[in-house]
């Protein structure tokens, strides 16, 4: 079954990355076509790196893990930004974090966001909006 990748603003994945580390309080919520974290008020975003690609995305509430998701990046091609029309909010935007086989590529991780892709923007520690 073939999936047909919308087109949008394409990002690298090197760019996008170091953008969201700077943006993980407007993460909405982060996950692949199998499963996703979904954020509430009480809870935010960890971020580690456990090998040259290999990225770990953590959801904590206080000091208790509530879910964590694993990135093989060693496979994503590009980063797809594209304005969530299916929400209804104003303003979210879908990331996908597109790779696989250069002949059909898939989106194999995803992150909806509540702006989007302003990469010169970054918010202080601590607010969500």
């Amino acid at each position: 079954m073939s999936i047909q990748v919308e087109r949008g603003s394409t990002l690298t994945l090197e760019r996008f990355w170091n953008w969201l580390l700077n943006h993980p309080n407007c993460i909405l919520r982060a996950g692949t076509a199998d499963a996703a974290l979904y954020d509430q008020e009480d809870f935010h975003w960890h971020f580690e790196q456990e090998g040259p690609s290999q990225e770990v995305i953590q959801l904590i509430r206080g000091k208790q893990l509530v879910g964590e998701m694993f990135l093989d990046t060693r496979d994503i091609q590009y980063v797809q930004a594209i304005p969530d029309n299916e929400s209804g909010e104003r303003g979210w935007y879908l990331f996908e974090l597109v790779g696989g086989p250069k002949e059909e590529p898939l989106p194999m991780y995803h992150f909806l966001m509540s702006h989007g892709p302003d990469m010169d923007t970054a918010h202080p520690t601590g607010l969500k909006h």
